[in-house]
């Protein structure tokens, strides 16, 4: 059963249209992603009413949101709306004018909805088990602590990346810095008034444009190798540069900066002083950006009461790992056979004295399995470069980006040379590991050439030493014929790890 979902997130600075697609094979898809920045906020006098121009900005673009909805096939239209609307003195008139218009009944997220609905986005799409998540739009700004991925206090803020703009840089220059000044000491007063969130020493996850603007400027300015920031991690030192760099230049350079969206030049500042002053306050160990957020938090929350337990927080990236393997076609009977041959195989090496065992390494060795060569899908000639190339770049939830690249190294691997050529991409690995990730990587390649047929003729293994060689006895049912040759030709992955001779015994199980 599939489900087409269409979300209507109503922020203060921007309206967005997300279109979803949920199915148990695939997860949850993202199909359409459009925003206009409507500014909602703006037309709030001082009194928080909003003015009919307003209004009729926010009709306007439900009617466009609609058309586009409609071509998409969706199935329900889900408009939600959050600081904008929740603090307007005329909330009711705004309600009954929009359904009147369009047809369309919006639903008021109340702050502690707001809160929650990214703090489950989070915990379902991210494998930190403990941590602040914080949320800026342009009226409100939500924060939460978890552990164990419960969820422990939350709160918002009553004001957003415009809120702040408005009070501290109207009519001055972005990097006033007084201005700068006087926004942090309101911002720190704000986030000291929270006695549970002072000295967490967790993770920081922030949710939002402005958080993701921030990741990509620092991703450009440092050159990053692969895609995506789902999961992107910066350091305190990353953001007050990325802030630095903000204050200490002018709007026509903004304009050139990379990563930063034309229509949040004038409201990045307050954002990143939100995340610098957040940052101290938390005592924070990294920095997070999370693609997943309010809208994705809701969408889950509806299909929950169609489908039974459709997310898992325990198992994330299992989750994901299983979407992008049914994404590219991989048969699950010939991966779990490759796993089970890998784990066979690493078991025998290492219960010789041959590899040293480490349990986290086994773990993504395995996945890595389930996962090998999938780039086949596009090309069988090129497969090792294209399932480098998808998984390094694909938004996987529940893995860190550099572990992440060490998954696409083992699921791609086919030489030393090729497996060099793609580590100096990144740069990220020491000599130990590419040898790690070499060893690691020849165990699979001889297990793939185990079921090269794709019959699943071996049923068992396991190496004893001889004088001067090792014997590799293979039990099979069935015909080994691609398998016996193939065995033959890959064994010097094998050998070069035992430093060894292998003589390889096929032999029929007879029962």
């Amino acid at each position: 059963m599939m489900k087409r979902i269409g979300l209507v997130d109503i922020g203060s600075n921007t309206i967005r249209l997300v279109i979803f697609e949920y199915s148990e094979k695939t997860g949850l898809i993202e199909l359409q992603n459009i925003k206009t920045p409507a500014r909602l906020y703006q037309y709030l006098d001082a009194d928080k009413v909003m003015a009919e121009n307003g209004i009729n900005v926010l009709c306007d673009t439900l009617e466009s949101f609609q058309k586009v909805a409609d071509k998409f096939n969706v199935e329900a239209l889900y408009p939600v709306a959050t600081a904008a609307v929740r603090q307007s003195k005329n909330i009711t008139e705004i309600i009954d004018k929009v359904e009147e218009r369009t047809g369309i009944k919006m639903r008021i997220i109340s702050e502690k909805e707001e809160a929650y609905f990214g703090f489950y986005a989070v915990v379902n799409t991210l494998d930190y088990e403990d941590g602040v998540t914080v949320d800026i739009g342009g009226g409100s700004t939500e924060v939460t602590y978890y552990e164990d991925k419960e969820l422990k206090s939350s709160h918002s803020f009553p004001f957003g990346v415009v809120t702040l703009q408005k009070l501290f840089f109207n009519g001055k220059a972005h990097n006033d810095s007084e201005a700068i000044e006087a926004a942090r000491k309101f911002v720190k007063e704000q986030l000291q008034s929270l006695k549970w969130l002072g000295q967490r020493k967790v993770p920081i996850i922030a949710i939002g444009g402005s958080a993701r603007n921030f990741a990509r400027i620092h991703q450009s300015l440092s050159e990053y190798p692969i895609a995506g920031v789902h999961g992107y991690s910066m350091s305190k030192n990353d953001i007050e540069y990325v802030f630095k760099k903000l204050i200490s230049s002018t709007m026509e350079q903004l304009d050139d900066l990379d990563g930063l969206s034309k229509d949040r030049q004038d409201i990045i500042v307050p954002s990143g002083i939100v995340f610098t002053t957040l940052y101290e306050e938390v005592n924070a160990t990294e920095f997070i950006f999370s693609r997943k957020g309010l809208r994705e938090g809701i969408t889950m929350s509806i299909l929950e009461e169609d489908y039974k337990h459709p997310f898992d927080k325990n198992e994330v990236f299992k989750e994901s790992l299983r979407n992008l393997a049914y994404s590219y076609s991989i048969n699950h009977e010939d991966a779990v056979q490759r796993q089970k041959l890998a784990e066979l195989l690493y078991f025998e090496l290492e219960k010789m004295g041959l590899i040293e065992g480490d349990k986290q390494q086994k773990k993504l060795m395995l996945q890595a399995a389930y996962l090998f060569y999938l780039g086949s899908y596009i090309d069988s000639d090129a497969s090792s470069q294209h399932t480098y190339y998808i998984i390094s770049n694909s938004s996987l939830n529940g893995i860190a980006h550099r572990e992440r690249v060490k998954l696409a190294l083992l699921a791609s691997y086919k030489s030393k040379s090729l497996l060099k050529f793609f580590m100096d991409e990144t740069g990220w690995f020491s000599d130990k590991e590419k040898g790690e990730i070499q060893v690691l990587g020849s165990i699979l390649k001889f297990a793939h050439a185990l079921n090269v047929s794709n019959t699943r003729v071996v049923t068992e293994l396991y190496l004893e030493e001889e004088k001067d060689h090792l014997n590799l006895y293979i039990n099979y049912t069935g015909d080994p014929i691609a398998e016996e040759y193939q065995a033959e030709r890959q064994k010097k992955h094998l050998e070069k790890i035992t430093k060894s001779k292998i003589n390889i015994i096929f032999t029929e199980n007879l029962h």
